[in-house]
């Protein structure tokens, strides 16, 4: 359990903040940006649950831990050999396949690209799946230079999957997606 009496602790003044093994590195440390962009995409899903009910909110707060398991998974650099050290498994990218199935198979074939939009929740879902995206691409760069665990690049990857047809099915499944009509403003 973790219990934060105090907010700010001056840590970071000096611009470094610590990681998951004591190690200080440099606020703008791409460790820190993947970190950063993490949280980036759970703040948008919480703002996306503000429109949702169900199956699909019991989905995204799930999700949204799942997020912050990712963070401390990114907070902790592999070399550092901790019992405790929080690591995305497995089996939280199976589940997100699960659902991903689950919700797609239930939505119409695309026959255009989908435009972010349609209801208030699937276009905060649209968002939350760019800053995924964003996330992803910190961290395979952040993975040329350091070791990162498989499963916490196949989660981020898998994220910005659900979170499209997560949105999708917010869209009435599918029906008032807004789609993109190539060439249609020249």
């Amino acid at each position: 359990m973790v219990r934060l009496t105090k907010i700010y602790t001056r840590g970071g003044d000096k611009g470094e903040t610590s990681l998951g093994g004591g190690a200080r590195v440099p606020k703008y440390d791409l460790r820190v940006e993947a970190m950063g962009a993490v949280d980036e995409t759970n703040a948008a899903i919480g703002c996306a649950r503000l429109h949702t009910t169900g199956d699909i909110d019991e989905m995204l707060g799930r999700i949204q831990n799942d997020l912050f398991d990712l963070g401390a998974d990114l907070a902790t650099p592999e070399d550092v050999k901790k019992e405790t050290s929080l690591r995305i498994t497995s089996g939280q990218v199976t589940r997100l396949e699960v659902e991903i199935d689950l919700l797609n198979k239930a939505l119409e074939p695309l026959n255009s690209f989908v435009l972010p939009g349609g209801s208030p929740a699937a276009a905060q879902l649209h968002l939350a799946r760019t800053l995924a995206r964003r996330a992803e691409r910190v961290m395979v760069k952040l993975g040329t230079s350091e070791t990162l665990s498989e499963p916490s690049l196949h989660y981020i990857n898998r994220l910005s999957d659900h979170l499209f047809v997560a949105g999708r099915t917010l869209n009435d499944k599918g029906a008032t997606d807004v789609l993109w009509r190539p060439g249609e403003n020249t």
